[in-house]
């Protein structure tokens, strides 16, 4: 095995994103699916995995750079220590080194961990398959997914509007909302996220956020609001205006009406799938904000009257 930092091609001062760089880069260029007519494709491939599994992993680098471990991910041979049961002869066959192979060597030694990240599952049965020459694509290997959240009004959801969604990196596309809309929902939205190294792309996963309105509370399908009427229109009743989605309706207030007195609207909710949630009118009594002379006898009167009775 060469020394993994010529494998890749870079300085033993490289970053860890400047590896990881070197690595895809290679990867791609190497891999089998790429280079059908080379019968080498595949050795050179293996030998770039192998190498990044070395100089990935940070504590496998460190090893490397020591010199404890080889390009292979072995332990280097010490000596004779071996015989005497010394602690790096240990579990070797008689201490010259000959031990399993690490978690780089190549299929089964688990060094397809970082290629399957990228590559997926289909990687891991092309190197099960490695052994009796059988070729594997990559097949149903994406790239990976990105998360996106997009706020909308009530409105934006009653009139089943379209929206324009920014991703990671600028690029912009246009989603029409769906019915129903629940505060938090997640829409996949398929082939939107990051590309693999074969233009293969995840998805964007869209959560979707309702904005605070200042009429209306959200419940689900329904909606909740706070109706404002005088102390006379409480007690003698009345006909009053309650905004909706669609416009102003006008309810009936029956006589003797106390607040917190909630009155539903059919139909008057956010869309659903077989029709419209309900409007929930919750009555508010608001008294004059300036002084009544009138209305502070008659509230004498009565606490007189209840006093004495």
């Amino acid at each position: 095995m060469r020394d993994p930092y010529d494998v890749l091609g870079v300085p033993r001062s490289a970053s860890e994103a400047e590896i990881k760089k070197a690595f895809r880069r290679l990867a791609k260029a190497h891999h089998p699916d790429q280079n059908q007519d080379d019968p080498k494709a595949t050795a050179r491939f293996s030998e770039v995995n192998q190498a990044y599994e070395i100089l990935g992993d940070a504590a496998r680098r460190a090893q490397f750079d020591r010199g404890e471990i080889d390009g292979e991910g072995k332990p280097r041979f010490r000596g004779f220590e071996g015989f005497g049961g010394g602690r790096e002869g240990a579990g070797r066959a008689g201490g010259f080194g000959f031990g399993a192979r690490g978690r780089g060597a190549g299929p089964g030694g688990g060094g397809e961990d970082i290629f399957s990240h990228i590559f997926g599952e289909a990687f891991r049965a092309a190197e099960g398959r490695a052994g009796a020459g059988t070729r594997a694509r990559p097949g149903t290997s994406r790239g990976e997914d990105v998360a996106v959240t997009l706020t909308v009004t009530i409105e934006d959801i009653a009139a089943g509007a379209k929206k324009r969604v920014t991703l990671p990196g600028g690029r912009e596309f246009e989603v029409t909302l769906p019915t129903p809309v629940t505060d938090g929902q997640v829409i996949r939205l398929r082939g939107q996220g990051e590309e693999n190294p074969f233009g293969e792309p995840g998805d964007a996963l869209l959560t979707l956020r309702i904005a605070p309105h200042p009429r209306f509370t959200v419940e689900g399908a329904d909606l909740r609001a706070r109706v404002p009427i005088a102390l006379d229109e409480a007690v003698l009743g009345a006909a009053v205006r309650v905004p909706t989605l669609s416009g102003e309706v006008e309810m009936k207030i029956p006589p003797m009406t106390s607040s917190g007195r909630t009155f539903r609207l059919r139909g008057k909710g956010l869309p659903t799938r077989g029709g419209s949630g309900d409007l929930y009118a919750v009555v508010e009594i608001r008294l004059p904000d300036g002084p009544d002379e009138e209305l502070v006898a008659y509230a004498r009167k009565r606490r007189s009257a209840r006093v004495e009775g």
